[in-house]
């Protein structure tokens, strides 16, 4: 069997390379996504509140989950974004499609958060 060399390395060097990467891509949405920036910040104001609230570990994950679930759908909506645009700058309807149907996976996370908050503190 042949050993094939990964890019990022193996063992702890692959974590420290994956960590890099994942700081990178933080910090380029950051920088780059009015929407990331507004949803981080919206995280940071609910995520304590989901901790101070929360009756329980279980709600406690249920709010935070469902608040942090946002941050994780825009990056990879993001990073659809991202594909797209590296692919060309001239309209395409599929490109137009893929664009759209990450916006709506972004929008259907804030839903279910919503959803969450509600039926969590409606008690």
């Amino acid at each position: 069997m042949k050993s094939h060399t990964k890019p990022n390395g193996a063992g702890l060097t692959r974590l420290l390379n994956a960590a890099l990467c994942s700081w990178k891509g933080f910090s380029y949405v950051w920088k780059n996504e009015a929407a990331f920036r507004q949803e981080a910040l919206l995280c940071a104001l609910c995520v304590p509140l989901a901790l101070f609230i929360g009756d329980g570990g279980l709600e406690r994950a249920l709010l935070t989950g469902s608040v942090l679930s946002i941050l994780l759908v825009e990056l990879i909506n993001s990073s659809i974004e991202c594909v797209i645009d590296r692919i060309g700058s001239e309209y395409h309807e599929l490109s137009g499609s893929a664009k759209d149907i990450g916006s709506a996976a972004v929008s259907m996370s804030i839903i279910l958060a919503a959803i969450v908050w509600i039926l969590v503190l409606w008690r």
